[in-house]
């Protein structure tokens, strides 16, 4: 135990808008969060500082120079490290009493249970392109009951989806059942961002590259994901303050000055999102057909 660190100084500046026995709370609170890259790593550092006690934290890749825009533990210094390892002692850096499990080789079928075992929330920080781990780790949070959050990093701003114990589940409302995973991808993104607000500014939509698994970021949308999702954290654990279950999600986009809350009844089938997966799919077609525009 290091001797420099005391837990109720480290957090007493959260005293204020927690009581300190909230703040007991959440340090008995475990999290676990699957992938520790651009979202994922701002969520455990963001969740460390709010003075949560317990993770359970995986991610199989190592630190790479693409990743230095947005990933919290991007650096010189963690180049070719484990995501996982370098998370875990930036983890330990603000709070050396974490107890913090770790699943370096991601999560999977074989260890799904050990993931999800004693956790009071899951937070998905999963790779965009990860729709086999993504599916069950969701699925698995919905048979047991476990508050499942997840937010996309859009343009410059997020978008938040919360799938709460006894409300429309992941695949209730993506409709990933039976899809191929390219229209896995698309009713993703459709999902994630049913108003779409990003869309208007973004400058060259060539890096946007489903079948490559490429697309630009921002260092400010991972930044947003961390806040929103910290705030959420902070309301399923303690049970306090409106949390918006799907089909309800919100959008906030800084570089357009909107907030948006949005309401899909059926999810994908929506005849909204029915419309943005058909423009999508056009805009798509048209960028193949005519790949020099």
């Amino acid at each position: 135990m290091n001797a420099l660190f005391d837990y109720q100084t480290a957090f007493s500046r959260n005293i204020g808008w927690v009581t300190e026995s909230e703040q007991s709370v959440l340090k008995s609170k475990r999290i676990a969060i699957a992938g520790l890259g651009g979202v994922g790593g701002s969520h455990l550092i963001t969740l460390s500082r709010l003075g949560i006690g317990k993770f359970n934290i995986s991610d199989l890749d190592i630190f790479e120079l693409a990743n230095f825009n947005r990933q919290a533990g991007a650096s010189i210094s963690h180049l070719n490290r484990s995501k996982v390892d370098v998370m875990q002692e930036m983890a330990l850096d603000i709070n050396p009493e974490l107890d913090i499990n770790t699943f370096p080789s991601g999560v999977n079928k074989e260890n799904l249970d050990s993931f999800l075992d004693g956790v009071d929330l899951y937070i998905d920080g999963l790779d965009f392109f990860a729709t086999d781990a993504r599916r069950i780790v969701f699925a698995a949070c919905a048979e047991k009951n476990i508050p499942a959050i997840t937010a996309a990093p859009l343009g410059m701003g997020t978008s938040l989806l919360c799938f709460m114990p006894g409300k429309m589940t992941f695949e209730e409302y993506f409709l990933w059942e039976g899809q191929t995973e390219a229209d896995k991808l698309l009713r993703f993104l459709v999902g994630l961002s049913p108003t779409g607000l990003q869309v208007p500014y973004i400058a060259d939509d060539t890096r946007l590259d489903l079948d490559n698994h490429k697309g630009p970021s921002t260092p400010m949308a991972c930044d947003f994901c961390a806040g929103i999702v910290g705030t959420h954290a902070l309301k399923i654990l303690l049970n306090r303050g409106e949390v918006l279950a799907a089909p309800k999600a919100t959008h906030f986009d800084a570089y357009r000055n909107k907030f948006l809350t949005t309401w899909r009844p059926w999810g994908n089938n929506n005849p909204l999102q029915k419309l943005g997966l058909l423009m999508l799919r056009k805009k798509l077609s048209n960028k193949l057909a005519n790949p020099n525009k």
